[in-house]
């Protein structure tokens, strides 16, 4: 459930000063154990897969999370979308990247049921299948999460238009999914990897979705139950 973030006036609980004190050097430990990276013809084959299914009609990436904030691909036009039968959820299990195996992390990912408001970006057309590949690249380079693509349909002021996006994917060891809120925040405010916290993330995430005028509930009970936990990792931060 969303609503616009006109109708809150308060300031985040999460500051860039609390998300601080949750970050920390890690080592880089390489990719999930198990993982396999796809071919450069594997990752070519599937951005001619998902360019074909597009067909003559533009291609629009559905972002909802750190894609907002960092795309790694380059747009030509963006508008606000809603997108009916999905939400946002830190469902996905992790031990690298924002996590480590001492203390593993969760990610944020699509999950089917409500509602769930974002920012669908234009790729451009005369090299919209190098684009992809680019897309494909970041979010679901291995084999094992490649069927985290899919097309959603998506509704704008201008109607409703089809998008790729990127989902939790079929349920499995690496999906939590339905973990409350009270047991999300605790995992997100210690989590921290090579590439940064959890609570960074987050934070990023709801900032940028603030900017668009897009306030998640969810998202924002979470940042105010995060920030209380990092206070009472850091009695001095309060």
């Amino acid at each position: 459930m969303t609503d616009t973030a006109e109708q809150s006036a308060s300031a985040l609980s999460l500051t860039p000063e609390l998300v601080a004190l949750t970050v920390q050097p890690k080592p880089d430990l390489g990719f999930e154990p198990g993982w396999t990276l796809l071919s450069e013809e594997e990752l070519d084959a599937l951005a001619a897969r998902h360019d074909e299914e597009a067909g003559d009609d533009p291609v629009w990436i559905f972002a909802y999370g750190s894609l907002i904030w960092k795309p790694d691909f380059d747009a030509v036009d963006h508008r606000r979308a809603t997108a009916y039968g999905w939400h946002r959820s830190f469902c996905l299990k992790m031990n690298r990247w924002r996590g480590s195996p001492e203390q593993p992390g969760l990610m944020m990912a699509l999950e089917s049921g409500g509602r769930c408001d974002g920012v669908i970006y234009r790729l451009r057309d005369e090299d919209r299948r190098a684009q992809l590949r680019r897309v494909l690249y970041r979010e679901v380079r291995f084999h094992q999460t490649t069927e985290m693509a899919r097309w959603v349909t998506v509704r704008t002021d201008e109607g409703a238009m089809r998008a790729l996006t990127f989902w939790a994917g079929p349920t499995g060891e690496r999906v939590a999914s339905g973990l409350p809120l009270e047991e999300v925040a605790p995992i997100l405010a210690r989590a921290c990897g090579p590439v940064g916290s959890c609570a960074e993330y987050l934070h990023n995430t709801v900032k940028h979705l603030e900017e668009f005028g897009i306030r998640d509930r969810n998202l924002w009970e979470l940042q105010k139950l995060v920030a209380e936990e990092i206070r009472a990792i850091h009695p001095q931060a309060a």
